[in-house]
């Protein structure tokens, strides 16, 4: 059941305004029955305005009658005609500014060891643009001087288990790392 925009604020706002019950409102709200009696109790929430859920058309006074008269009752949210927001996935990866000169030699690395690979899956792996991609490929980077093809686990801009996936899904082999190569001797 979705529950009402700024719960803690309703649940105020319910427990001032109306005689519903601690269990009502904690089950309308999306919480536990002793948290709404605390903050019937004034332990809890302290300064939290009350938000009408009535003027903001999540309830309706029908239904607030319709609970009070039986405490058994639970409260139901009135079906908005509002698109609902859309899902999206993780976003954009943030890699922080120290790390943000380390991209292009992972870039590097990656074409270098792998050739295979396509732009759009190195972008997804090390967060960075198709362009950043291809300028990096053909040597037309603004920084392309500096850039030294290295490790991007080792830089800490993937994880060892995400290149991993993305290598076997390619088909090629793991080359060993510096930490491996460590492993070894």
């Amino acid at each position: 059941m979705p529950t009402p925009l700024m719960p803690k604020a309703t649940a105020v706002w319910l427990i001032d305004k109306t005689s519903l019950t601690f269990e009502q409102v904690a089950d309308f709200v999306g919480m536990h029955p002793l948290e709404v009696q605390a903050i019937a109790d004034g332990e809890v929430a302290q300064g939290i305005v009350g938000y009408d859920p009535v003027a903001n058309a999540q309830l309706t006074r029908e239904e607030i009658a319709r609970c009070e008269a039986d405490p058994a009752a639970r409260l139901v949210m009135m079906e908005s005609n509002l698109p609902q927001p859309k899902v999206r996935g993780k976003g954009a990866k943030y890699t922080p500014v120290a790390k943000r000169n380390d991209r292009p030699d992972g870039i590097a690395w990656l074409l270098r060891n792998y050739p295979q690979l396509t732009d759009a899956q190195v972008a997804k792996l090390l967060g960075t643009t198709k362009e950043t991609i291809s300028k990096v490929r053909d040597r037309s980077h603004w920084n392309t001087a500096n850039i030294k093809p290295r490790d991007p686990v080792i830089l800490g801009l993937c994880t060892q288990s995400d290149l991993n996936a993305l290598i076997v899904s390619i088909g090629a082999q793991p080359v060993p790392t510096a930490v491996e190569d460590d492993a070894a001797a």
